[in-house]
């Protein structure tokens, strides 16, 4: 999710990023929302305040025994223009998060423009690709020719796009995780976690995985069946 202060702040950069990758943004559109947010959200805010004030003076009226049914009336009013307000500015919020979430990130400044493979720049190159004398197999073949890696099984415990490994190969995921954790956290500066393996849906969309990939997820209902 692109920061809202960018979007605000920075507009023409935004689209001029997002152009780079392909990606037309509707700068009226997004202008125009955000214009109306401010105003709807400075009038509500002024409601509030008004009719906080509003209904202090009920307090002091009946204290002072005078008639406080015009006061009554007249913060009844208010309430009715506050909740028609926030409303309002509910929906705008909700549209205006419709369009941010679906934006993707820009690119730095460094990375190249281009639509293919080839427009891609080689940085740095370590070593050359070895030279082998023999027909090289893909590691899924190899996995499943040493009965290390099954994806039928897989398919059958939790459906499509899962794995079972089994044995040595295994013991190598595991080997690989735990090097790329120490090497990181002890010559790289960063520091082990260990999260939650369900988050909620705030958290995805703040990480830019709602709404955009939200048919690839998997959920949870918020009731156990029983």
């Amino acid at each position: 999710m692109l920061d809202p202060q960018l979007l605000r702040n920075d507009l023409e950069r935004v689209a001029r990023g997002l152009a780079r990758r392909g990606y037309h943004l509707d700068m009226e559109q997004l202008a125009a929302l955000e214009t109306r947010r401010k105003s709807v959200q400075t009038r509500v805010e002024e409601l509030r305040n008004l009719r906080n004030t509003r209904s202090k003076t009920i307090g002091q009226a009946k204290a002072a025994g005078q008639d406080i049914e015009p006061l009554k009336a007249e913060v009844a009013a208010i309430a009715e223009q506050l909740g028609q307000g926030e409303a309002e500015l509910e929906q705008v919020r909700a549209a205006l998060d419709h369009l941010v979430l679906d934006l993707p990130n820009i690119p730095a400044e460094s990375v190249p423009d281009g639509a293919r493979e080839q427009d891609n720049v080689e940085i740095k190159r370590s070593g050359e690709p070895p030279q082998l004398d023999f027909e090289p197999r893909d590691h899924v073949e190899i996995g499943e020719a040493l009965g290390g890696i099954d994806f039928e099984r897989a398919a059958r415990l939790s459906g499509a796009r899962f794995v079972v490994l089994r044995g040595p190969v295994a013991r190598l995921h595991r080997a690989l995780a735990q090097f790329m954790l120490d090497l990181h956290t002890t010559e790289h500066g960063y520091t082990e976690l260990y999260t939650p393996y369900l988050v909620g849906a705030e958290a995805m969309r703040g990480t830019g995985q709602l709404p955009k990939f939200e048919a690839d997820a998997f959920r949870i209902d918020d009731e156990i069946p029983r």
